[in-house]
């Protein structure tokens, strides 16, 4: 049995490589062209490679490239062990995982295993045969009186049950969508089947993976009907599906079949999962490395459902979710600390409420405030040179399946069109998709002279990645300043392995501190009004020129963030 966790220790934390990351999310489709089809691909990586190198980042995580009819686009899999045709073959990424290597790059994959596609070698097989046993690889039940089984709502909108073509009053379930049918996870052939195909990507060399939507994996066994929550008479699937009593047996057996017997790294994708089961999660014998938690990523909507519920959160409120999640995983393990990701939309427009400071000053000031939390940052791209939000005025012009029920929706519980796409502006999942700026041309450099296959957000002249490089003041400068100041500078232990803890601030001001080897406190003014800070250090990193090197009072100027090293502290 392997596992990542070296012998030694810093500040009293066992180390681990994947502890020292910092990792680089890559949505294939929309990152960088290399054949002119105006789709992304994996040699337009591989291509990129010395750009992530000059960045700094260490991993790379690839959304997913396996075969797939793309309706979710990548995360409905037909083939798990082949690569979709339009991002290229196995060769290519077995070309660019030994590229990355080469560069000090680490290649980490998405795991899809909650669903897979209809077109699925097994789900045809189950559709074409009640008999056959790829039938009890998926769920299938009889309906009531020519309805469905129950009335759970997919996350994706409408009934989970969808009928079987020439079998009266059979359904089969999709917790997504209907193009999505679950895995039967009480079937222990299908869990063996799954944890072959792991292994068999573990020995290909790749880092480890992400697990996506682990927490809907166990199903409540009575299929009961939940209390109606809109006016579909629909009820959310989640109430009967997410993080249920049972799914421990399935996840420990998950970890270890598969991870346990590797040297890799396992991020959970956990929504769902209250604080007093962390511990189950990412502690000493957890089933992952690290996961994500969603606590504070869904703050601008109630309870992280339907998009039109939105909130009118303030800066404080962010403070306190960032601050119970970070305490909530430092007293149980590790976490993956993100502010985009290929569900949310950009950062940028999301956190920085005044538009003009959704810029250079926005793009750092939220970078600071996530980047030196105690746990391994994610940064998605594009997210490195301050890309924001499109702005569509067509739903024809979404591709997100989840943007286009939620337009629905929205429209169905009475509001207007107008105001429909306007949540859905705010808050597709297309935000974070549009292809990446390379440069300020027409086609943004993601690919030559061919219309990317989606629509760009259309500023590339003012943000792109070839300005950027070179020069001092940017997003992407800065954010190798972070790096280098986290993974290569005198305070890496500290603001790897330090402890975090909140400091007390005005109600606009974010701020904490590592604590280790020395204190290194993060202040982050998160309002479009000067505010006061006191407390005397030293300026190790700010997001405005000019700033002094040391001060006992700072006053800070709106949404400036600050990494100072606190002057008074004795070892």
């Amino acid at each position: 049995m392997k596992t990542m966790t070296k012998e030694k220790t810093i500040l009293g934390q066992p180390t681990a490589d994947w502890k020292e990351e910092v990792v680089y999310q890559i949505y294939p489709k929309s990152f960088s062209d290399s054949n002119n089809d105006g789709i992304g691909d994996l040699k337009g990586i591989t291509a990129k490679l010395d750009y992530l190198k000059e960045l700094g980042v260490t991993m790379l995580w690839i959304c997913p490239i396996f075969t797939s009819p793309m309706v979710d686009n990548g995360y409905d899999i037909a083939d798990y062990q082949a690569i979709q045709p339009e991002f290229g073959t196995m060769a290519d990424l077995e070309e660019l995982i030994a590229a990355a290597k080469e560069k000090g790059m680490k290649i980490m994959l998405d795991l899809v295993v909650n669903h897979s596609s209809d077109e699925h070698e097994w789900f045809q097989k189950a559709l074409a045969d009640s008999q056959s046993p790829y039938r009890d690889y998926y769920i299938f039940k009889k309906g009531q009186a020519g309805n469905p089984p129950n009335n759970w709502r997919s996350i994706f909108g409408g009934s989970v049950w969808e009928p079987v073509a020439n079998e009266a009053d059979m359904y089969y379930f999709h917790t997504f969508d209907k193009k999505q049918p679950d895995l039967n996870w009480e079937n222990p052939a299908l869990r063996q089947e799954i944890y072959q195909m792991i292994n068999w990507w573990l020995d290909k060399g790749i880092a480890g993976f992400r697990i996506d939507s682990i927490t809907f994996i166990k199903k409540d066994q009575d299929y009961g009907d939940v209390p109606p929550d809109g006016s579909d008479g629909l009820g959310s699937v989640k109430v009967k599906t997410r993080n249920r009593p049972g799914i421990e047996k399935f996840l420990a057996e998950l970890n270890q079949e598969t991870f346990r017997q590797h040297d890799c790294v396992s991020v959970g994708e956990a929504p769902g999962v209250p604080y007093e089961q962390f511990d189950q999660y990412i502690g000493p014998d957890g089933y992952f490395n690290m996961i994500f938690d969603f606590h504070y990523a869904d703050i601008d909507v109630e309870n992280g459902s339907e998009w039109f519920r939105q909130t009118k959160w303030q800066p404080q409120d962010l403070k306190e979710l960032m601050v119970k999640s970070q305490e909530a995983i430092q007293a149980n393990g590790w976490g993956a600390n993100f502010l985009e990701n290929h569900d949310q939309p950009r950062s940028l427009s999301k956190y920085i409420t005044d538009k003009n400071y959704q810029n250079a000053i926005g793009a750092k000031a939220l970078g600071t405030l996530f980047f030196f939390l105690r746990g391994t940052p994610f940064i998605y791209q594009g997210q490195e040179i301050g890309m924001k939000n499109f702005q569509r005025t067509s739903l024809a012009d979404f591709n997100d399946v989840s943007s286009i029920d939620n337009y629905h929706r929205s429209i169905q519980e009475g509001y207007t069109k107008e105001q429909a796409l306007g949540f859905v502006n705010q808050r597709s999942r297309d935000n974070t998709r549009t292809p990446f700026q390379w440069d300020a041309s027409a086609t943004a450099g993601f690919s030559q002279t061919a219309t990317p296959w989606m629509k760009l957000v259309g500023d590339q002249q003012e943000v792109n990645a070839a300005d950027q490089v070179n020069h001092e003041q940017s997003v992407f400068h800065y954010y190798q300043q972070m790096i280098q100041l986290r993974n290569h500078s005198d305070y890496r232990n500290t603001l790897i392995y330090g402890q975090f803890q909140s400091l007390g601030a005005d109600p606009a001001i974010i701020a904490y501190e590592r604590i280790g080897q020395e204190r290194i406190q993060v202040i982050v003014n998160l309002s479009n009004q000067p505010q006061h800070f006191d407390g005397a250090g030293e300026l190790l990193l700010s997001n405005y020129p000019d700033t002094p090197a040391s001060s006992e009072q700072w006053q800070l100027q709106p949404y400036q963030a600050l990494v100072l090293r606190k002057e008074d502290h004795h070892e």
